[in-house]
């Protein structure tokens, strides 16, 4: 046995140590440790198949949250909704307006106050019909613009099949960490279309989008987690009829 001196054990911990912490901040140049040990194996892969992993472990469960922004169209939303098969529920803001959207199957209902229902109105009658609106979960009719407009926030499948896909040649951007979440980060054309953090641990389910030409950021949590979706109750529900107000 080659006895080894207090100095060098000391001397070996703390390089293990100092090791630990680079392999912790993707800085893996000088270390021996392999930063996909203990992991569900995905970091391993070309980016492609991890894209395509995040892709079938988002698809396999009914159930996520997500948090954060999304830009279309001109104008910049900001999402905090949970979503499962049967609908959604969630909050929504918007150029300074924050209203709540509630999905069972295919009923649709928008609960914002009084200001929100009255942006743009003129006249005494739209101040009394945003009266009247103000805090009641309002039934959105079919055929109401606004149905087509924010039931895709509602929607799982919708939402992220649309999310999930990065644009250009894939690569991979080290190891990274999410909400203390071991990740592995893909990216398209170097970033500029956009990255997306895989999880390392247990099904590798995506964890953080940012979308290409800054189109937003957002963040997926509580991945399988079931939650309760029902209807609102009578009392707090307003049926306006065909058509919203146009304000």
């Amino acid at each position: 046995m080659i006895p080894i001196s207090p100095g060098r054990s000391r001397r070996a911990t703390l390089a293990g140590a100092v090791c630990a912490l680079l392999v912790a901040g993707t800085a893996l140049t000088g270390c021996s440790e392999d930063p996909n040990e203990g992991t569900n194996g995905v970091g391993r892969l070309p980016a492609d198949q991890i894209q395509t992993k995040a892709q079938k472990a988002a698809a396999s469960v009914g159930t996520v949250r997500l948090h954060g922004s999304v830009r279309t169209s001109g104008r910049t939303y900001t999402l905090d909704m949970r979503l499962k098969p049967q609908g959604g529920i969630g909050s929504v803001s918007t150029q300074g307006e924050t209203f709540r959207l509630l999905r069972v199957g295919q009923e649709l209902y928008l609960k914002a106050d009084a200001a929100f229902w009255g942006k743009g109105g003129d006249g005494d009658g739209d101040s009394k019909a945003a009266d009247k609106l103000a805090s009641k979960y309002v039934k959105v009719p079919k055929g109401d613009p606004s149905y087509t407009k924010f039931i895709g926030f509602t929607d799982k499948d919708v939402l992220l099949g649309g999310l999930l896909t990065l644009h250009g040649e894939l690569g991979t951007d080290g190891h990274h960490e999410q909400d203390g979440t071991r990740t592995v980060r893909v990216t398209g054309d170097d970033g500029a279309g956009g990255t997306l953090d895989v999880s390392l641990e247990g099904k590798p389910y995506p964890l953080r989008l940012v979308r290409a030409g800054e189109a937003g950021t957002l963040t997926f949590s509580s991945w399988g987690a079931d939650f309760p979706l029902e209807k609102p109750a009578k009392d707090d529900t307003l049926d306006y009829g065909k058509q919203l107000p146009t304000s």
